[in-house]
């Protein structure tokens, strides 16, 4: 059933309701209820066609700005774009669905937003639907400023160059001067939570974030023990530390996973249609404790977001939450001598699981570059960091409050300032995390990094795992 017979049989369900009420009222009222509805039925019907047409005209003229580029030898990322596809016409987005082989240098000059779902083959592979746009885009450096990215790449572990097609276009569109809406998701034959991470992603790039879960939800119960505020006084949203611990055994988790909250609405029974939120883990499982970083959200009416109201405002200490926790493996901790942790805000979070998993190993040659905007109301966990730092677990500290000084100082400064040891860090085996903002400090120490260690060897830090990002 299409989009438009869709709204025509809600809205013509909705009118007959008013209809069988009006039955009931008295001439006037009855005539001027069924005549209200019949003008919002027809201005339904009449949206519902003019979207539709939207889509169409797009598809025909080729001319769509909003692309997903699919590159599949199975079908099951055909599948997957059919679902990408389904989202952003929920979000009212007007695209098109293409292979690879379909794109030109000049249609993706024309494109402002282009969600690529590629596979890999054999050891490294692109799918055949894929050869032409290798052959003859790749191997070119075409200048797209203008175009926005991400890709869901998929592939199996067991393969040596997993997800290898997905990371060598997301190289190259980098290269070509694009930006990333989303860091590259990888999915392992077909993992259920890498599949669910693409859809929040979706959600957020799109500003459409009550689309239900793809698959679903199976969420244990947490019972929340703690909330503190961190911040009091802050310029910025309120920032709380909470704790949660597991109602029934123990939570398993590693440095870098994700938390997926079950929200619920104040006053409300449990939805479970409604969509999960995700929030860094701050803590590791040897803690006996989960703990998150979670700044509070207020949309443009003034109202609370779902997830960061429910964990922050509504829900009581001692309330039971729903929770699962995601495998992230693209930002475990890597094994490496020397880690270098760059990040702001609630991004510390994440940072900081990896900083309570090292000391635990006994590894202590970290160097932490932590961003906020004041240090006397926005130094998250200060004691202790600074504990750490006067103990020697943390080889360096710099810090970087945006508005403490005339001059706005972040931290992609203050590793432009210490390009000379950046550069000795990594000839020693250093490891790079970032965690934060995508937009603005994400995108900014990115090109930091370009800038003093340079194309290829940032992207071959990316492929071996030495340089790993968690940005949203």
């Amino acid at each position: 059933m299409t989009a438009t017979r869709l709204h025509h049989l809600s809205a013509s369900l909705a009118l007959s309701s008013v209809a069988a009420m009006a039955y009931h009222l008295p001439g006037w009222a009855s005539a001027s209820l069924v005549g209200g509805s019949y003008l919002s039925y027809c201005g339904a019907v009449w949206r519902a066609h003019r979207q539709a047409q939207q889509q169409a005209d797009a598809a025909a003229s080729g001319n769509a700005d909003t692309l997903i580029a699919v590159a599949s030898q199975t079908g099951y990322a055909a599948t997957l774009a059919e679902k990408t596809s389904a989202l952003l016409h929920e979000a009212g987005i007007a695209h098109q669905c293409v292979t690879l082989n379909q794109l030109s240098a000049e249609r993706l000059a024309g494109v402002r937003r282009l969600f690529c779902i590629v596979s890999t083959t054999g050891e490294g592979d692109a799918p055949d639907n894929a050869s032409r746009f290798c052959r003859d885009l790749l191997p070119q450096r075409l200048a797209l400023p203008d175009l926005s990215f991400a890709v869901l790449a998929l592939g199996d572990r067991h393969y040596q160059q997993f997800c290898a097609f997905g990371h060598q276009l997301a190289h190259w569109l980098d290269h070509c001067g694009a930006h990333r809406l989303s860091d590259l998701i990888e999915v392992d034959n077909g993992d259920d939570a890498a599949l669910r991470h693409w859809q929040q992603e979706l959600g957020r790039i799109s500003g459409y974030t009550l689309s239900a879960d793809w698959s679903a939800p199976n969420y244990a119960d947490w019972i929340l023990t703690e909330r503190r505020l961190l911040n009091p006084g802050s310029v910025g949203a309120p920032a709380y530390h909470l704790i949660l611990r597991p109602a029934q055994g123990n939570g398993d988790w590693q440095a870098g996973d994700i938390a997926e909250i079950r929200p619920q609405r104040p006053g409300q029974p449990d939805d479970q249609t409604l969509p999960h939120r995700e929030y860094s883990v701050s803590s590791v499982a040897a803690d006996g404790q989960l703990e998150l970083l979670v700044r509070q959200l207020r949309k443009d009416d003034g109202s609370l977001g779902l997830g960061s109201g429910w964990l922050t405002e509504y829900a009581a200490i001692g309330q039971t939450i729903g929770l699962r926790i995601r495998r992230n493996p693209q930002f475990h901790t890597p094994d490496c001598k020397g880690l270098i942790l760059i990040g702001n805000g609630s991004g510390l979070a994440g940072l900081r699981s990896h900083l309570k998993q090292r000391e635990r190993d006994g590894r202590h040659q970290n160097w932490l570059i932590f961003g906020e905007r004041q240090r006397a109301t926005d130094f998250f966990h200060q004691e202790e960091i600074l504990h750490w730092h006067d103990h020697g677990h943390l080889s360096r500290l710099d810090l970087c409050f945006s508005r403490d000084q005339a001059s706005r100082r972040y931290v992609q400064h203050a590793l432009a300032e210490q390009a000379d040891m950046l550069r000795q860090w990594i000839d020693d085996g250093a490891a790079i995390l970032v965690c934060g903002s995508l937009q603005g400090m994400g995108e900014d120490v990115h090109q930091t990094l370009l800038s003093i260690l340079g194309e290829p060897l940032l992207d071959a830090l990316s492929d071996s795992g030495r340089y790993r990002r968690d940005v949203y």
